[in-house]
């Protein structure tokens, strides 16, 4: 139930750009402790859930990865930093058997945050991975 909790939590202020996704664009995020690039079990599950409860998913999407950090550590260790965050996101959708062909990955690190990173709210929220599927246009 705590869990449950965190994850509206960390939610709720993400409607506002989730209502700016473009309509047949579909997006999860996976978020990460400060300085980590761990993804905690119950996200890997979330993740992989996600992408089950969609039909077709490789015969009609892109995926993208978008990696992003907080500015704490500076700009060679949030570049690193971002770049083992997209690793480790692809690696489990390499797990999920999902080819790589079909993956790119963008590590912004601490350029082009969605949140402000003048509150600790919005450098939580910076700490994540956006899993992005983009419908493919015949």
């Amino acid at each position: 139930m705590a869990r449950l909790l965190l994850t509206v939590l960390l939610l709720l202020p993400l409607l506002p750009a989730l209502a700016q996704q473009t309509r047949d664009e579909l997006r999860r995020s996976i978020y990460f402790g400060g300085g980590s690039y761990e993804i905690d079990e119950f996200q890997a599950d979330a993740l992989y859930h996600w992408l089950d409860s969609i039909p077709d998913l490789l015969e009609k999407y892109h995926l993208q990865l978008i990696s992003h950090t907080d500015p704490i550590g500076g700009r060679a260790f949030n570049e690193w930093l971002s770049e083992m965050r997209g690793e480790a996101v692809l690696q489990l959708l390499l797990q999920k058997n999902i080819p790589s062909y079909k993956i790119n990955v963008k590590n912004w690190g601490l350029d082009n945050p969605v949140y402000s990173n003048e509150t600790y709210n919005g450098m939580q929220l910076n700490r994540r991975v956006d899993v992005i599927l983009y419908p493919i246009i015949y």
